[in-house]
């Protein structure tokens, strides 16, 4: 069963790709000429809601949405929703570290949490559209450490692990992040939806 991510951002794609059930293909909507909307919730769950409506209206296939980002105690919960364009519109994910490094210049406070919210809706009118939601806890180091993953993982210490978020796996980080524990409780949740 064909699946629309609402979002252009292949790393997401593969981390989601990798735990959906197998019956679902997963497509991305640039992959089909969708352009993506804009963001104007206030928070991760209306962000989602507006992605996956989005998506699922322009292609006439069921969807999925993340919205996702990390969340600075010390910093009020910033930069959150607007984790992806922190220093900006057009940043990139070194940019977005860098201000976010800058940020924490002098504070001993570097407490953080990555948070997810998937959304699944079967159409765009969806009334009962499916709501997975999780946190990772961590903190903030002072430099980036490690060679995988992507935005500010070389910078989310996990002090269980004593490592980074760049510093695991694929697969490791799959089975513990924020983004694993949402797909994980969505994938059951879409199993049971479309039981046949």
């Amino acid at each position: 069963m064909k699946l629309v991510l609402a979002s252009g951002n292949q790393h997401k794609a593969d981390e989601i790709g990798l735990l959906l059930p197998e019956r679902f293909e997963l497509v991305l909507q640039k992959d089909l000429g969708v352009a993506s909307p804009n963001e104007t919730g206030t928070t991760f769950v209306e962000n989602s809601i507006i992605k996956a409506r989005h998506a699922s209206l322009v292609t006439g296939l069921p969807a999925i949405a993340d919205d996702s980002g990390l969340c600075v105690r010390s910093l009020s919960g910033a930069p959150g929703i607007y984790s992806a364009r922190y220093a900006g519109p057009e940043a990139t994910d070194k940019d977005n570290l860098l201000k976010l490094l800058s940020s924490l210049e002098g504070v001993s406070d570097r407490r953080a949490f990555f948070y997810c919210v998937l959304v699944h809706m079967e159409t765009a009118e969806d009334p009962t559209p499916i709501i997975t939601e999780a946190r990772w806890e961590g903190e903030i180091t002072h430099e980036p450490s490690g060679d995988f993953g992507f935005g500010y993982d070389p910078i989310f210490r996990i002090p269980v692990l004593d490592k980074t978020a760049a510093e695991l796996s694929s697969e490791q980080k799959n089975s513990i992040s924020h983004r694993g524990q949402a797909l994980a409780a969505l994938s059951g949740l879409l199993s049971d939806r479309y039981a046949t």
